[in-house]
């Protein structure tokens, strides 16, 4: 019986045996077949999430921030060990004791589900980093078994405190935020050592489902949630009782309450400089890179430059737009089934937010139209009242122009109340930078970038006009032209595959023979046609070419008249090289790029500093910068040509619209039947300029000109510009010296000469310059063309001698210009 009974038991015992094996052997079948094939666990070591890149200002604030998932990395060491507590108590609190899967945990886990408490998660941080970086969220026992496997494989691989990096700069915690320094910034405007407790247990109650737990929405179950969470961290050691007892009766306050502000508050509205910074740099180092590199860019733009020329450019639009009369709105309206609750409609509705000129713009919608005044309700502001007066630049009445239900732009008036605004339909851009560095100070792309996103200074390719004519002038001083040439004046008629075409002048007047000088200051088309075809199209594209302006310019003679289009980007970049003397300089918006961990990838002045190591200099001296830029120009060119433009500004097509109280240089131009205008120009150290026309080109009208709409926002620009960055005389170049001649015949004049006529010249040393020839291009000038005297000053006779290619003497007499059948033809 005893025997018998043993012998039970040995074969219980061995079957048990046996089973047992049988089941281990069959799960190490299964750990064994599963281990096959698995993700490479030390990829992980050299992991680098997704994060933020960040533009930030010269002064170091940050203007903008690009990204795909909103992550700031923060490495182990930086992160508070309240935070790491707070995520270990929530989700794995045995994380520093087991080996990547807590058999407790699962144990704990089946008993739960097994007494009917639900299914709750057995998944440690270890799991959960595998699950997240290696396999994905696909709910399946193979996945659980791959997911112990390298979950014990990892473990071996990195230090704890490395998988907690890597988890708590991984997780999605909600309103786009991913990691907890994000969170942390998202949901309370702080840094992750700022944090209270229970701001710290909350983000760790996120984990599971962050929409659940919302501190708004679900603002009772996330601090049931978040307490347990401060429960769990006193059980385990990491918060006093004082502390925890504080923490769990306090109120949950979070940025989407109202309680913070929030960090985007802080960041002013994206605009036309840092979209222009993204599409580059996605360009130069890849999309992906730049949305999850973690670059750190440093911008060249003034903020307070910036803002200047959006205002300026802005009124400018504004004015012309206003001075059309003509009512477009928005485009955009509410139902009227909606209007009764018209705020929450308004604040969906997709207009521009982003506009302050003369105070900041609102969106609004017209609830009720009268005879004497419109009421409407604004955005952030109830309802107001606009009198009848604010239309009157209006031909209609409101029950004319307006329909209830109508989105429109309002802003505050003063006393008056409310006025009407919209956003014109005529565009332009704005453009300054450093002529020595090539750092852009300020960008305007458009009216707002919120109504247009299209960058107008680098993206839109128009005719520049006459603004095109100094590369022209270059040419040919470079050629051997001397700013005493004569060049005529006169009627020219060139037979093209289109048809004849016969240049004007803007005044549809001739002039006959005059100085080089005259012809830049008035924008004679005439003479630039025949001064080009002097010198040949081939010189004058390859020198537009060499600054810029064009990648391959077409040789036709149009072009010299700014025919061909190019970007208001290029074309300041290139008056940058006549402003510094002709050395070539790149424009840039990025004064440096960083990578994640702080390396420079980029710098943009590669410029050696000689003297910068020195920790003392004797008094006197300062540092040398020591630069090797190519050179585009003869320096004595550059200052010949600075020279001629100074005169636009001070005797030419932009007389009296620009005054800077330093000497200043730019041209003007303005397109045929003024679809474009433009004005570029430059000081001393800083070059800007402005375009304005249709995106659709049509005409501005037959008052529109470079001169009357560009040049005062490069004066109001440019007057803050100088105030900040000050300005001086253009350095004179060695190898030249001065004479004096007469600007309205280039005659030479005595040393003692002055007067209005007179005008110093610079000429380089050994070349004696011609005085009394005259350049005709090839063209001729009839012998019976009536001429116009310059305007010219008090005291000076109605005629003038010179000497044209023949050497015969002509007389310019006073007399009215006769067209007869001429017409057509040329920029100006």
């Amino acid at each position: 019986m005893i025997r018998a009974f043993l012998s039970l038991i040995g074969s219980l015992f061995t079957l048990v045996t046996m089973g047992a094996l049988a089941i281990a052997l069959s799960i190490g079948a299964v750990f064994w077949i599963y281990s096959r094939d698995l993700p490479d666990t030390d990829q992980l070591a050299q992991y680098t999430p997704p994060t933020i890149s960040r533009i930030y200002s010269g002064e170091g604030n940050i203007i903008d921030e690009f990204a795909k998932e909103r992550r700031l990395f923060t490495p182990a060491d930086e992160i508070p060990a309240m935070v790491k507590h707070a995520f270990i108590s929530a989700e794995d609190k045995n994380f520093y004791t087991h080996q990547g899967y807590d058999p407790r945990g699962m144990v704990a886990a089946a008993i739960d589900a097994a007494a009917g408490n639900g299914v709750r998660g057995a998944s440690t941080i270890t799991q959960q980093v595998m699950k997240n970086f290696l396999l994905g969220g696909e709910r399946s026992a193979e996945r659980k078994v791959k997911e112990l496997i390298l979950a014990a494989r990892i473990e071996e691989t990195l230090s704890k405190d490395k998988i907690l990096e890597l988890y708590l700069n991984e997780i999605f915690l909600g309103q786009n935020s991913y990691g907890v320094t994000a969170a942390a910034q998202s949901y309370f405007n702080k840094s992750l050592s700022e944090l209270e407790p229970q701001e710290a247990a909350y983000l760790a109650a996120l984990p599971k489902a962050p929409s659940t737990y919302h501190p708004v929405r679900a603002r009772e179950r996330a601090i049931t949630r978040r307490n347990y969470v401060l429960r769990e961290m006193f059980d385990n050691d990491y918060l006093t009782e004082d502390e925890y007892r504080e923490a769990r009766v306090a109120p949950l306050l979070s940025v989407q309450g109202g309680d913070f502000e929030s960090f985007r508050d802080e960041i002013p509205p994206r605009d036309y400089f840092t979209d222009e910074i993204r599409r580059q740099l996605s360009r130069d180092y890849g999309e992906g890179e730049f949305f999850s590199g973690g670059l750190s860019v440093r911008a060249t733009i003034d903020p307070e430059l910036q803002k200047v020329a959006a205002v300026a450019l802005q009124e400018a639009l504004e004015d012309y737009d206003r001075s059309r009369g003509q009512w477009r709105g928005t485009g955009k309206s509410i139902p009227a089934d909606e209007l009764s609750d018209w705020q929450s409609a308004l604040e969906t509705i997709d207009v521009a937010r982003d506009i302050e000129v003369g105070g900041q713009w609102y969106p609004a919608v017209v609830l009720e139209i009268g005879d004497q005044s419109m009421r409407v309700g604004v955005e952030g502001e109830g309802e107001q009242s606009v009198p009848r007066d604010d239309i009157s630049w209006l031909p209609g009445s409101f029950h004319d122009e307006f329909e209830v239900g109508d989105v429109v732009h309002v802003r505050r008036a003063g006393d008056a109340g409310w006025t009407l605004r919209q956003a014109p339909e005529v565009e332009g851009a704005f453009m300054a930078m450093d002529v020595d560095t090539g750092r852009v100070l300020a960008m305007q792309g458009g009216f707002s970038y919120q109504h247009s996103v299209f960058n107008r200074a680098t993206q839109a390719t128009r005719q520049p006009g006459s603004s095109f004519k100094p590369f022209v002038y270059a040419a040919a001083l470079d050629s051997g032209f001397s700013p005493a040439a004569i060049v005529v004046d006169a009627p020219i008629e060139i037979n093209t595959p289109q048809g004849m075409w016969r240049p004007k002048n803007y005044s549809n007047k001739f002039y006959g023979p005059t100085p080089l000088r005259t012809g830049i200051e008035q924008s004679r088309n005439l003479m630039t046609v025949r001064l080009a075809q002097e010198v040949g199209m081939d010189t004058v594209a390859s020198y537009a070419e060499r600054f810029g302006v064009y990648d391959n310019m077409g040789r036709f003679l149009a072009n010299s008249l700014g025919a061909e289009e190019t970007t208001l980007y290029k074309m300041v970049a290139a008056y940058s090289m006549f402003a510094n003397g002709g050395e070539r300089v790149e424009p840039t918006l990025v004064d440096r790029v960083q990578d994640r961990w702080g390396r420079t990838v980029y710098k943009h002045d590669r410029r050696q500093c000689v003297d910068c190591d020195v920790a003392l200099l004797e008094d006197g001296f300062a540092p040398q910068i020591v630069s090797d830029r190519e050179r585009v120009m003869n320096a004595i060119t550059a200052y010949q040509l600075t020279s001629m433009m100074k005169g636009v500004v001070e005797n030419g097509t932009a007389r009296g619209k620009v005054d800077l109280g330093v000497p200043v240089a730019g041209k003007t131009g303005t397109t045929n039947d003024a679809k474009d205008v433009w004005f570029v120009g430059f000081t001393s150290n800083i070059a800007a300029g402005c375009y304005i026309g249709y995106d659709q080109p049509r005409s501005l009208g037959s008052n529109a000109s470079g001169g009357g709409m560009c040049a005062p926002v490069f004066n109001k620009v440019m007057q803050a510009a100088t105030k900040k960055y000050g300005g001086g005389p253009f350095e004179v170049p060695p190898g030249g010296h001065f004479i004096k001649i007469n600007r309205y015949t280039g005659a030479r004049l005595p040393d003692s000469a002055s007067g209005p006529d007179v005008v110093a010249e610079y000429f380089r040393l050994g070349e004696e310059p011609m005085f009394g020839v005259s350049f005709d291009g090839g063209f001729a000038m009839g012998a019976n063309l009536p001429l116009v005297d310059e305007a010219r000053g008090a005291g000076v006779s109605a005629g003038q001698q010179v000497q044209n290619a023949s050497g015969q003497t002509v007389t310019i007499p006073t007399r009215k210009a006769s067209h007869g059948s001429m017409s057509s033809g040329g920029l100006y």
